[in-house]
């Protein structure tokens, strides 16, 4: 039986008297491919948001291979959490930062890439690399670790070499064309040695031969890194090829959840897409 990766346990997100995600609970196991789909404003990027510590959740717990990683419940009083932390005598946990998060093995992409597009594409991944490093400031400073920076640049190459990006190591990331940038931006996230990979809707912006070539892409990234991947994506196509198990929010509520056929064959999936009426 494959392992639980990330469970989403009760979720609610609201921002003063806005409910963007409303008591989510949804998994991913290891190795698997998921879908997150549903409307435009149906709270996906929310939900994202609150797994990568952009936002603190005002209810529900999310867990990180078993292990509490993000809580804010009343039942969990003084409740042993990641790394250390606990609830106060309010029940509330300091929910770990976005850095410390991908330390964990949580890395994402952006529905609007966020490359440093001022730097090489080498520069881009060995940022990434450096999440990992084994020293401190100082000895970055003063660089008395070069035996460390010296792997890091190794390993930053071996990862462009794995995703034929090598002979543009050299190119100024904003000058990729679109597609490649899409790319780069994914190998950027593998950098940080992920466990859980999160694609904020990767093929946006891509004609079809591009969103074929990123189907392929991220199957082959699963395969090759043994990682569980979470995607958020409007290309139909892309996810019902690929996507083991698909999930179905609207207006912040899980409506469906499933295999690709189970899912497509929903009537309130239909509903939420087509707007039919069900009275009709």
């Amino acid at each position: 039986m494959a392992k639980n990766v990330l469970k989403l346990d009760h979720i609610t997100m609201q921002f003063g008297g806005v409910v963007a995600v409303n008591d989510l609970s949804m998994e991913v196991n290891e190795h698997e491919i998921v879908a997150l789909i549903g409307p435009n404003g149906a709270g996906k990027t929310t939900a994202f948001n609150c797994v990568t510590g952009v936002y603190e959740p005002t209810n529900g717990m999310i867990s990180f291979y078993g292990e509490p990683m993000v809580c804010n419940h009343p039942q969990g009083k003084m409740k042993k959490l990641y790394k250390g932390q606990y609830y106060d005598e309010f029940n509330k946990v300091i929910s770990p930062t976005p850095d410390q998060i991908t330390k964990l093995g949580i890395a994402r992409t952006f529905q609007n890439i966020r490359l440093f597009k001022s730097l090489t594409v080498f520069e881009n991944v060995l940022i990434a690399k450096h999440m990992r490093a084994k020293q401190n400031v100082f000895s970055a400073t003063l660089r008395l670790n070069a035996k460390e920076e010296q792997r890091m640049r190794e390993e930053a190459m071996a990862l462009l070499e794995e995703q034929n990006l090598a002979h543009l190591k050299d190119e100024i990331a904003g000058s990729l064309p679109y597609g490649l940038q899409r790319r780069l931006e994914i190998a950027r996230a593998l950098a940080t040695d992920p466990k859980l990979l999160l694609l904020d809707e990767p093929a946006a912006g891509m004609n079809p031969q591009e969103t074929k070539e990123l189907t392929d892409f991220i199957v082959q990234v699963r395969d090759k890194y043994g990682i569980a991947i979470l995607m958020i994506e409007h290309h139909m196509d892309l996810v019902m090829a690929i996507a083991e198990r698909i999930y179905v929010l609207d207006f912040g509520k899980l409506i469906a959840s499933g295999t690709a056929s189970e899912v497509q064959d929903n009537p309130d999936v239909i509903n939420a897409y087509l707007g039919v009426d069900e009275d009709e």
